[in-house]
């Protein structure tokens, strides 16, 4: 009898276990704690962390605009959104996002808990700190547009070993392979979790090689691990096609 209350205890223990894993779920995996979120110029920015609270508790991704920053805080200058975070190994880091780019929040813990925000940042608008070994392999770097892109995988290691960061412009890549349309550069690379992850930049963001493994050595992009040859990559395709299925 004592046996088998025992066997059901350890039953009940592990159910209340698996089922507190599967509420968390895959977006609070992230491996960043974020500390603030300010929207602006390094001279007029405001502090938006309890507006990204609420932009996070609907979805993991959203598109950053005035509306979506509730306001802009220097008229006629260009705008950033910057979540400074709390890295794995804890340095802070800074996540810059232009307007017009997505935010995935999936590389921040608790994200849609709001579980996050509560103090901590230097103050520093230029982050008040860096990580040497992202987290994501690039297997490959392409720009231009979903009907004629380049790689520009070879180009983008050469970037790296100059400098950690640098801003896109239509000069970077020394082509414009889709005259007369927008274009993006669309970093391709291996997340943690084994699967393929693609970040997007348009003209004049900041891309920054910090979340990227081995970005100042260029030991990636080799094709010993390869791009699954996607423009949209293969995470955004399934998301949207299980957008589609439950429509």
């Amino acid at each position: 009898m004592v046996k088998m209350r025992f066997t059901i205890f350890l039953t009940m223990a592990s159910l209340m276990l698996l089922g507190t894993v599967a509420a968390q779920g895959p977006r609070d995996e992230g491996e960043y704690v974020i500390l603030s979120a300010q929207y602006g110029t390094e001279y007029h920015h405001v502090d938006v962390t309890a507006r990204l609270r609420e932009l996070a508790r609907k979805d993991h991704t959203f598109k950053v605009n005035h509306h979506s920053m509730g306001g802009d805080p220097d008229k006629g200058h260009e705008k950033f959104l910057r979540i400074y975070a709390r890295g794995p190994n804890g340095e802070e880091r800074m996540f810059e996002y232009v307007v017009g780019s997505e935010v995935d929040g999936r590389m921040f813990r608790a994200w849609d808990r709001g579980e996050w925000g509560n103090g901590g940042w230097s103050g520093n608008w230029n982050g008040g700190g860096r990580v040497d070994e992202g987290a994501f392999v690039i297997l490959s770097a392409q720009y231009g547009s979903e009907r004629r892109h380049v790689d520009v995988t070879e180009r983008l290691k050469e970037l790296a070993r100059h400098d950690q960061t640098f801003r896109l412009d239509s000069r970077t890549f020394g082509v414009d392979p889709d005259e007369g349309h927008t274009k993006v550069l669309r970093i391709y690379a291996r997340g943690p979790n084994g699967h393929e992850r693609m970040f997007e930049y348009l003209e004049g963001s900041a891309i920054d090689g910090a979340r990227f493994r081995s970005w100042g050595r260029g030991e990636w992009g080799n094709g010993n691990d390869r791009w699954s040859g996607r423009w949209e990559g293969e995470e955004r395709e399934e998301r949207e096609r299980e957008r589609d299925r439950q429509r």
